[in-house]
């Protein structure tokens, strides 16, 4: 497998991430707002626990699990949040995962990070399905993944416990086919 690549936007610049921004990630994700709306980053945000997360993305992309970004402001490289597909290959399909810093909001890098890890799943790792899930009270992600052109599939009632309650979450996927579609027949 090739080393993974840098992606860019118009605005960002998807890397993959090195030892120093652990601080970056335990700042940001440590913040409330954040740990709040994703189903796996705890708060407190423990220390060393972003060092220890970083070290798995190297071997993930190596054997084709995961391809997981830093995403920086191209103007000024500031650290600015995570975007990831955790691929089940034997599927081709991955599910998309990320999370903005909270100062960065409201800025249109949801959209413009994941639209560009989409292209990428689709383009190059040969995806066929990319799904995606947000907690039912964090309506602005199911509207970053409408931007993507994803569609909603369903609830999931209860379906995962963050903290000391259940969550339901909305699931929305767009196929290679509609994705294609969308992008006037563009692509492989």
């Amino acid at each position: 497998m090739q080393d993974q690549p840098t992606l860019l936007t118009e605005r960002l610049t998807l890397r993959p991430f090195v030892p120093d921004d652990a601080f970056d990630v335990e700042r940001y994700a440590g913040v409330r707002e954040i740990a709040d709306t994703t189903l796996t980053i705890p708060h407190p945000y423990p220390h060393g626990v972003a060092a220890d997360w970083i070290l798995t993305h190297s071997p993930a992309w190596e054997n084709g699990t995961a391809a997981t970004f830093a995403i920086v402001e191209t103007e000024g490289g500031r650290f600015v949040g995570v975007t990831s597909l955790m691929i089940k290959r034997e599927h081709r399909r991955a599910e998309l995962g990320y999370w903005i810093a909270l100062d960065r909001w409201n800025r249109g890098y949801g959209t413009e990070s994941n639209q560009r890890l989409v292209d990428f799943g689709f383009e190059v790792l040969g995806l066929h399905r990319i799904e995606a899930r947000h907690f039912l009270r964090n309506p602005a992600s199911g509207q970053v993944m409408r931007k993507l052109g994803m569609k909603q599939e369903g609830v999931e009632r209860d379906w995962a416990v963050k903290g000391d309650h259940y969550e339901s979450m909305a699931v929305y996927s767009i196929l290679e086919e509609e994705w294609r579609a969308a992008r006037g027949g563009l692509g492989r």
